[in-house]
């Protein structure tokens, strides 16, 4: 007797499917997996291709060519000068939101972490529209001959925005 409850509850089991904590895991990796595929990998190799086509010289030629060099000196004197604003701004402001009783304390910290709240793109237009010749910012800075938006400057500013919250 004891056989055939064995047996009974064997087949049972066998026949009941086990449930996945992840339902649709299969196809929902499959449709990310294609869609990742077509977004990032077809115009990368696309790149890859037109780079292998030029061959070793025309690929140095163009890594140093004017515009490269000139933008290889914006990025990375932008993100060095930008670097340094915000190891010494934000040791400053880490130092006193830490240590002393500052009033609007929350909203200081809540300023410094927007950057992470933000999307990096939403970031940006916001940056260009604030600092651009009619914006905020920008409509400040325009009688004194400074020109922030769409400028090295502009860049320097993007980025000591966004890399604030990482001191």
């Amino acid at each position: 007797m004891s056989e055939a409850i064995g047996g009974s509850t064997a087949s049972v089991r066998s026949r009941k499917r086990r449930r996945s904590a992840l339902p649709g895991f299969g196809l929902t990796l499959g449709v990310s997996l294609t869609v990742l595929c077509l977004i990032v990998l077809v115009p990368l190799s696309a790149v890859a291709l037109k780079a292998a086509g030029l061959g070793l010289r025309g690929f140095i030629a163009a890594g140093f060519s004017a515009r490269a060099l000139a933008a290889y000196r914006l990025s990375f004197g932008a993100a060095l000068i930008a670097a340094g604003v915000n190891g010494v701004f934000g040791l400053i402001t880490a130092w006193a939101l830490v240590r002393y009783p500052i009033p609007g304390k929350s909203i200081i910290n809540a300023v410094v972490d927007l950057p992470f709240a933000l999307p990096t793109a939403v970031a940006g237009i916001a940056l260009a529209s604030l600092y651009s010749a009619n914006g905020w910012i920008g409509a400040l800075a325009a009688p004194l001959g400074l020109k922030i938006a769409y400028t090295p400057l502009g860049v320097v500013v993007a980025l000591t925005f966004i890399g604030l919250p990482f001191v």
